[in-house]
């Protein structure tokens, strides 16, 4: 028996996280909270001109969903790595949503779609998420609800990528912002990390390595660019 127990501690120690990847997991969420805090200073800068300006509404209204996504999936799976920064996400979400709202004039046309709309549309997914989560068992739920978070993921990851063709056309890169994407970089990097080696979970790894090379594409761009003139853009990091 006593030869049994130590062959078992000898293999939970062989398979046991190595100490970087732990620590990868500790500063993942981290990191995440701080780019919930990311468009703060816009919100900021929207409250005092109680202006909207050419700010589109989308990056709230999908953090909100994206969070919700994240948060509830990070219950039904029991990892508080993943529901504590969404839950945080959650909160800086709704508040951004409700500042643009309040100073959203009605005839704006950059959102896009309408306020009513976003609000809609976020009602039904927040809606369609907490019925699965209610009503299926804990696997299926956190199946369903995992890989349409990793959708909206990909989508939001992806999104900036438009914007990359006029980039290289003008050789202009003064509209990526490089702090943001380097942090982006690191985030993606840290919960790839975390996905593959800690918790081999495809719902987590596979849309942060899609925006890690995203993050890495636009950091290329930047270094190519980086000395082309730069012009005053209005900006929001996604």
């Amino acid at each position: 028996m006593a030869y049994g127990t130590a062959v078992g501690a000898a293999v939970n120690a062989a398979v046991k996280t190595p100490g970087w990847v732990a620590a990868c997991g500790k500063a993942a969420p981290i990191i995440s909270s701080g780019l919930f805090l990311a468009p703060y200073p816009t919100i900021k800068n929207i409250i005092a001109d109680r202006s909207v300006g050419s700010f589109p509404l989308l990056p709230y209204s999908s953090m909100c969903v994206n969070a919700f996504m994240w948060m509830t999936y990070g219950i039904l799976k029991k990892d508080s790595n993943i529901f504590a920064p969404n839950l945080f996400g959650l909160f800086c979400g709704l508040n951004y949503f409700y500042q643009f709202r309040k100073n959203c004039s009605p005839k704006a046309s950059n959102l896009p779609g309408t306020v009513s709309q976003h609000v809609n549309w976020s009602t039904i997914l927040i809606s369609f998420t907490l019925l699965v989560a209610s009503t299926m068992e804990t696997n299926v739920a956190s199946s369903i609800i995992g890989k349409l978070a990793v959708f909206i993921c990909i989508v939001l990851f992806a999104s900036p990528l438009a914007s990359l063709k006029t980039v290289i056309k003008t050789k202009d890169a003064s509209s990526i912002p490089l702090p943001f994407t380097l942090t982006c970089m690191l985030n993606c990097f840290l919960w790839s990390v975390y996905g593959v080696l800690e918790k081999n979970d495809f719902n987590i790894y596979f849309p942060n390595i899609m925006g890690l090379a995203s993050s890495i594409a636009q950091f290329i761009l930047i270094l190519m660019f980086r000395n082309a003139p730069k012009t005053v853009k209005n900006e929001l990091p996604l």
